[in-house]
């Protein structure tokens, strides 16, 4: 908040914040993530965007909590394409996320096949954002990791 406080000084920016449908990792629980939230977007945080997550319905669960709490600014989902096997055991590891059995089905049994997993990857995250969208949001983003090849494929996937 204090970044925001200061950035607010300097002119009418738009500021976006970062926000965990899982809870942020150093945060006993996510209730007391969402009031560090709430303190975030009170002091002048305009959107959030989500750390990735796999689970569509962690996100409007979170969503609803937040909502619940006061919380009315714009949330943006964050989806991450998997697109290699060491990826996805990094960031589960990083992250903490939770994998539902529907994206470990998709992904794990292309462990040894590189290219069949990054095509699971990327259509299991056009699947997430298509259903994000379906629900009633209006953005998401997706972490492509520098890679303009995903970008494009899931952008192609989501306008169908």
């Amino acid at each position: 908040y204090e970044l925001i406080d200061e950035i607010k000084k300097h002119g009418n920016f738009c500021i976006g914040g970062a926000c965990y449908p899982e809870c942020h990792p150093e945060t006993p629980n996510l209730e007391m993530d969402i009031e560090f939230l709430k303190f975030k977007v009170d002091h002048g945080c305009d959107f959030l965007t989500t750390q990735m997550f796999f689970d569509n319905d962690i996100f409007y669960r979170f969503n609803e909590k937040a909502r619940s709490k006061g919380i009315y600014i714009p949330i943006v989902a964050g989806i991450m394409p998997i697109t290699a096997y060491s990826q996805l055991t990094k960031m589960v590891h990083l992250s903490g996320n939770q994998l539902p059995r529907k994206f470990i089905d998709s992904i794990c049994r292309y462990e040894n096949d590189p290219i069949s997993l990054k095509k699971a990857g990327i259509n299991y995250a056009i699947e997430q954002a298509r259903d994000i969208y379906e629900r009633g949001f209006n953005a998401v983003h997706i972490y492509t990791m520098n890679k303009p090849y995903v970008a494009r494929t899931v952008l192609k996937g989501i306008n169908r």
